[in-house]
């Protein structure tokens, strides 16, 4: 499993990462011992980053994070997780959420420095670490000045004190990031959904950006949620009709080529040289097994050549 410097930092990524939403029961409960071989599968076949945050199932995710991680060898891995919430009791009925079975624990908006430091001090002793490689300033779509203004430079003066090795911001859109990009130093993005065989929309604006300024793109939901690995879920919502039509689409030209579609859902971010890695979740030993399969599986040329020929991918886009 290949490792990759992140961007100009002094961190070594694999280009497969593991991403633990579903860790923190996403759409459907795990249990504490599935996800923990979850982790330790991984770890297995030769993955070294893995991403959290508090969001995840209420601090579920990273707690179970940290109990793998600390049967690993530390320095070996990469451990990202985020700040822009900070997690408080919750009272009366618990919250609703897309996580299933979560702490009794509701999240809320922070992006001060007070919350920044808090939220970070939390996630680690949640994972039981004394420190997080990366730390990503989480969903700020509504909260830009206080990101910019407070959230970044609290991380950037942890960053200069060896705190942490690499400031990045973690969202669903370009937009902002490339402001984002524009007015300050940061190391990397984690974009979710929106540089995959459904939306390729981070090609136009963010990834180039990213490219010429040295910034590492961390692409996940290359599934969109879902709907590419043989779900009906699109981007957290079920998959509209022209979406379900699209991915029958692809699936009909990766068939054509012997290819699952699951493989080319994986491989394809990595065709673009601003995109570092890919992290995908998995709830179970068998999901990872089949990613990395995946990850792994052989995609002839000609198939991203038919997906162009069927308007099924754009142009501009590189093979990987």
């Amino acid at each position: 499993m290949q490792r990759v410097a992140l961007g100009r930092t002094a961190l070594a990524v694999t280009r497969l990462g593991l991403g633990t939403a579903a860790l923190g029961g996403m759409f459907e409960a795990v249990s504490d011992v599935r996800a923990d071989a979850t982790v330790m599968r991984a770890h297995e076949l030769g993955w070294r980053f893995i991403d959290t945050a508090p969001l995840y199932g209420h601090g579920l995710a990273e707690m179970r994070t940290g109990a793998a991680l600390v049967k690993l060898p530390r320095d070996d891995i990469v451990v990202a997780t985020k700040v822009g919430r900070v997690l408080e009791p919750a009272s009366g009925a618990p919250p609703a959420s897309i996580f299933k079975e979560v702490p009794p624990l509701a999240p809320r908006f922070d992006f001060s420095a007070a919350g920044v430091f808090r939220s970070h001090a939390e996630s680690m002793e949640r994972m039981q670490l004394n420190h997080v490689d990366v730390v990503h300033i989480h969903d700020p779509d509504d909260h830009y000045d206080d990101a910019i203004a407070h959230a970044f430079p609290t991380l950037a003066r942890m960053r200069a004190d060896g705190a942490i090795g690499a400031v990045g911001a973690g969202m669903n859109q370009t937009e902002m990031l490339c402001r984002f990009a524009g007015e300050a130093d940061f190391d990397c993005f984690l974009v979710a959904g929106r540089y995959t065989l459904l939306d390729t929309s981070a090609s136009v604006d963010l990834l180039p950006l990213c490219e010429a300024r040295g910034i590492a793109v961390i692409c996940g939901g290359v599934f969109n949620s879902g709907v590419l690995a043989g779900g009906d879920t699109y981007d957290y919502a079920s998959a509209p009709s022209d979406v379900r039509e699209r991915v029958r689409g692809l699936g009909r030209a990766c068939a054509r080529h012997d290819v699952p579609l699951k493989a080319a859902a994986i491989q394809f971010p990595l065709g673009h040289p601003a995109v570092t890695c890919v992290v995908v979740g998995a709830r179970s030993p068998e999901e990872v097994e089949e990613n990395d399969a995946m990850f792994r599986f052989d995609i002839p040329t000609a198939l991203w050549a038919d997906l162009r020929k069927e308007n099924l991918l754009p142009a501009h886009v590189p093979n990987p």
